[in-house]
């Protein structure tokens, strides 16, 4: 399940949420201790959410640093579950995780399942969440990717007319957002390169040209530089390797 990270568009909020400033300067242990100690929903949220943007810049994928973003972001949920940020933290979770147990062991434990309606109810309680909408979309583009079109519709309702229809709401709300642009350039560029090759380097572009605002956009935007050069010199075996780095794989 490709999705993206609620992981920026933060920075309008830090200077009047001094836990919100450590996740914004990049210090993740930090934002995700304190959101711990804050111990309400959304400092649980916070939490979950700084140890997801430590896990994306890892060399490695790490299991167990997922799972503890998982159960914070349970938590998060049980206290709150009308706040969206718990719901789309879970769902990230758990598609970073399904990467690294593999498509079976993911099924068997209804990691598909539990995503979708997870952004089901983030999008219930916040119909135009940008971050839900994309992650939606990630989450039908690689449905179809894993299983091919005709499983991914009989077993999950999913397609990638929905997922791109999904991305173009996203994308409507939050025109400027750097990093629901590279995250589309991922689900698209780990699906089919060549159907979709001039909307992904399109998206890179619009990645690259924006001006990061937190270190996780700086970060997505060295990311979306790095796959666009690739695309550029029409290298598509490297640009293979890095969308899968980037999305996750051991």
């Amino acid at each position: 399940m490709t999705l993206i990270l609620a992981l920026s568009s933060a920075s309008a909020l830090a200077a009047d949420d001094p836990v919100l400033s450590l996740y914004v300067a990049g210090k993740y242990q930090d934002a995700e201790n304190a959101g711990l100690a804050q111990a309400d929903a959304a400092g649980l949220a916070l939490a979950a959410r700084s140890a997801l943007a430590a896990e994306m810049m890892r060399e490695t994928p790490c299991l167990e640093c997922l799972k503890r973003a998982e159960d914070e972001a349970r938590r998060a949920i049980a206290l709150d579950p009308k706040m969206p940020d718990g719901h789309i933290y879970l769902s990230v979770a758990l598609g970073y995780e399904a990467r690294i147990v593999g498509l079976i062991s993911a099924r068997l434990n209804d990691y598909p399942e539990q995503a979708k309606a997870n952004l089901d109810a983030a999008l219930a309680a916040d119909p135009g969440n940008d971050w839900a909408l994309a992650a939606l979309g990630g989450w039908n583009i690689e449905i179809v990717r894993g299983g091919g079109a005709t499983l991914a519709r009989w077993l999950y309702g999913a397609s990638v007319a929905e997922g791109l229809a999904d991305f173009a709401k996203a994308f409507a709300s939050a025109p400027d957002n750097l990093v629901l642009r590279y995250q589309y350039a991922l689900s698209l560029g780990g699906f089919d390169l060549q159907t979709y090759r001039s909307q992904i380097e399109d998206s890179l572009l619009r990645a690259t040209a924006a001006k990061p605002a937190s270190a996780y956009e700086t970060f997505a935007q060295d990311r979306a530089r790095e796959l666009l050069d690739a695309l550029k010199a029409n290298d598509t075996k490297t640009f293979a390797r890095l969308v899968r780095k980037d999305q996750g794989y051991p």
